[in-house]
């Protein structure tokens, strides 16, 4: 890979964390609410049997409302699970009351209530990112597990949640960098068709 892109993706890695973290808690909350309410609307999460999707760290987008709507609307719901270096497999979520700490800080079910969900089930993906922009492109924070996951899932819809901020009109991207099949922020919802 280009030194500059890699570059460039770094500092734009940093910006965005700094963003994140200079977000005042109640802003986050609201966000989130629009954020996770444009999803719940959008057909992609209505016509979803089986979602995956992440445990969120304290300064992304908060996923607990999505999880709470899943469960009363019966849909599957799967999180990461680290299982080498580079490489996840989705497991099954019970309850939110299965997550405990695990590798690199992110949260995942416990190991005495794990089930692997099969790959092929997974109907809808909530990507996480530190940026996207208007093309679909996707900047990963950094250790390439879900790129290289999301080609296991080809037949899944791909979801970035995002912060405004978070959204831009281009962003460095390779050709090895999977897009996105939608983007939503707080005030719009991006559709791509796939390549």
């Amino acid at each position: 890979m280009d030194n500059t892109i890699i570059e460039q993706k770094k500092a734009l890695r940093k910006e965005i964390r700094s963003k994140r973290a200079a977000l005042p808690q109640d802003e986050r909350e609201l966000a989130s609410h629009k954020i996770v309410s444009n999803l719940i609307e959008n057909p992609i999460y209505k016509n979803a049997a089986t979602i995956m999707a992440y445990a969120s760290m304290p300064e992304e987008i908060q996923l607990n409302e999505l999880f709470d709507h899943a469960f009363v609307n019966n849909k599957v719901i799967a999180v990461p699970l680290i299982v080498g270096r580079g490489t996840m497999r989705p497991v099954f979520l019970p309850s939110m009351d299965s997550l405990v700490v695990g590798d690199f800080g992110i949260l995942t079910v416990r190991q005495d209530c794990r089930t692997f969900v099969d790959f092929e089930d997974i109907d809808c993906i909530i990507v996480p990112g530190a940026a996207f922009d208007r093309q679909g492109n996707r900047l990963g924070l950094g250790g390439g597990y879900y790129d290289r996951f999301l080609m296991r899932v080809p037949n899944a819809q791909r979801v970035a949640l995002a912060f405004d901020f978070e959204l831009f009109d281009s962003i460095p991207a390779t050709s090895r960098d999977i897009k996105m099949d939608i983007i939503i922020t707080e005030n719009e919802t991006l559709t791509f068709a796939r390549e």
